[in-house]
């Protein structure tokens, strides 16, 4: 049973996305603040976190750095529950290692299945051959590792799933589009340029220079592809 982590300081709404939660058979843990939330992230090892980003304490972009930057913790899947609506803030979210955005007012069923979308990818398939190679990256698709030069490398949920999708076709290019349907297995609500986000930091991981990527070229007014 998966076990999810909702973390809001308005009470109402994490009552009423436990009760979806439960009636779908997820075990709910539930957190009104920053300082709770990081407790039982550490201690009870949820398998998603909904964080709402405006907390008492630490807010949710400070909860999501902790979070990424704890190797015990990177893969934990995070999406964030906001009222606050500027692209702007979805993509500081998603470029902290935010995997998915909910804005307020939503239908609870939304959240369900956001839920349910991201748990999916968290636990996706291998493919038929479980090594994807190029160069010297190498990816492990059942032990859900990354090596560049046999260096190991610290993915989000959501960056493994686009270097996935990219490594099992080198060369071929993907429209933002692809990568977020193919990729990413829903919509980010015309949100395209949040890809942009995800891939500028996975440049960061797997090369030593952003400007100058190694694997993942940008195909103008089209999306990416990696380099073969």
């Amino acid at each position: 049973m998966p076990r999810i982590l909702v973390v809001d300081d308005d009470k109402q709404i994490v009552r009423l996305v436990r009760s979806y939660l439960e009636k779908e058979g997820y075990q709910v843990f539930v957190a009104y603040d920053g300082e709770t939330a990081l407790h039982i992230i550490r201690h009870d090892q949820p398998d998603l976190v909904v964080l709402d980003l405006m907390l008492p304490d630490k807010d949710g972009w400070e909860i999501t750095r902790l979070v990424r930057s704890d190797p015990t913790l990177i893969k934990l899947p995070i999406i964030m529950l906001t009222a606050r609506v500027e692209d702007s803030d979805k993509i500081v979210g998603l470029e902290l290692g935010a995997d998915d955005y909910i804005t307020k007012p939503f239908n609870p069923r939304e959240v369900v299945a956001r839920v349910r979308a991201v748990l999916r990818r968290t636990g996706g398939e291998p493919t038929l051959s479980t090594i994807l190679e190029l160069g010297s990256l190498r990816m492990d698709v059942t032990r859900h590792q990354i090596t560049v030069d046999n260096e190991p490398i610290e993915l989000t949920v959501t960056e493994f799933n686009l270097l996935k999708l990219l490594l099992e076709q080198p060369g071929r290019a993907y429209s933002r589009v692809d990568l977020i349907e193919k990729g990413l297995g829903y919509g980010y609500e015309g949100l395209e340029r949040t890809v942009d986000s995800h891939i500028k930091n996975l440049r960061k991981k797997i090369g030593v220079d952003a400007d100058n990527p190694a694997y993942i070229e940008t195909v103008y007014g089209l999306g990416y592809r990696l380099r073969n």
